[in-house]
């Protein structure tokens, strides 16, 4: 089959390379779409993959072609959203049901070969069977959508909260949907690009601006959250947080990204400063909003990329 290989940091490459094999409770998946991430252009910089050159794609769905021989809840030709997390289940994170921290984390696309390619092995229990009338390409965007769907399981969740989010992309966006439904008074958008703030309004947030400067919010915000991990942007999204409310560090910074912060002001405030990493206990709850159409999937989709297929031997 053909993929798309980061050869070493910087250089990718379409190749030629075996055929995935399923073992006893894997299956195959022709991949319908995959998406690109702001982690796959981590990777391209040489950041989280451990080993090169390593096929990326983490936020994948298509079609069952293959399936291991103990898989009996899958079978050829259904349609599947794949989570790409791998967790040991045995390590003491995991046992303390923190598999997104397991000590021995690995992840489709970033750890072990990905979707960016005809064909995707993965484990049946990481599969999510897409119910009728669901677009299984588009159905890439489950993945990211199940990251936002933990962001919020980290949050305070109260009604009527006042959020502030910086970053209009894929996930900032998804993120303003959720909060919209977790009961928000207001969701105001940060984003320096005007066309990403146009998106941000046709979906209804309050307000969109370049900088949270243009907006009055004497208390601050209940609720910020980063979605660029910019460090002018989680520095400034830190000072934003009003009294009691707590700052999200979602988007992902590089490793050598600093922010200011004031240690009195958090204490005096009772702020809470606080992550969520990647995916956990998430990906059907985000399935089962999808299908349920939650999210408009061509304003998530700038581009369509085809892939020539040859047929599974």
């Amino acid at each position: 089959m053909k993929a798309a290989v980061v050869v070493t940091p910087g250089q990718i490459a379409i190749e030629k390379v075996p055929d995935p094999t399923p073992g006893p409770r894997d299956v195959v998946v022709e991949v319908a779409g995959c998406g690109i991430c702001g982690t796959d252009l981590h990777i391209m910089d040489g950041e989280f993959a451990p080993a090169y050159p390593i096929i990326p794609g983490h936020e994948f769905a298509g079609r069952v072609v293959e399936v291991g021989s103990a898989v009996t809840e899958l079978s050829v030709g259904e349609q599947v959203a794949v989570d790409p997390s791998l967790h040991c289940g045995e390590c003491y994170q995991c046992k303390r049901a923190r598999g997104n921290l397991c000590e021995n984390w690995n992840a489709i696309g970033v750890t072990k070969p990905g979707g960016a390619a005809e064909f995707a092995l993965a484990p049946a229990a990481n599969c999510f069977p897409l119910p009728d009338g669901v677009n299984v390409a588009d159905a890439a965007l489950i993945e990211p959508l199940s990251c936002a769907v933990r962001g919020f399981d980290v949050l305070p969740r109260r009604l009527a909260d006042h959020y502030l989010i910086y970053g209009a992309g894929t996930m900032g966006l998804m993120m303003m949907e959720l909060a919209k439904r977790a009961g928000a008074a207001s969701v105001s958008m940060v984003d320096i690009n005007p066309t990403r703030l146009e998106t941000a309004r046709l979906l209804g947030c309050t307000a969109a601006v370049t900088t949270a400067d243009e907006l009055t919010a004497p208390r601050g915000w209940d609720v910020v959250v980063d979605c660029t991990g910019v460090e002018a942007a989680i520095t400034d999204g830190l000072a934003r947080v009003g009294k009691g409310g707590t700052f999200l560090q979602f988007g992902v910074a590089s490793y050598g990204a600093r922010a200011v912060i004031e240690p009195y002001k958090i204490y005096n405030q009772e702020i809470t400063i606080t992550g969520s990493m990647a995916v956990l206990h998430s990906f059907d709850r985000a399935g089962e909003l999808w299908a349920g159409g939650l999210l408009p999937a061509d304003v998530f989709v700038s581009h369509r990329y085809p892939w020539t297929t040859t047929p599974r031997r």
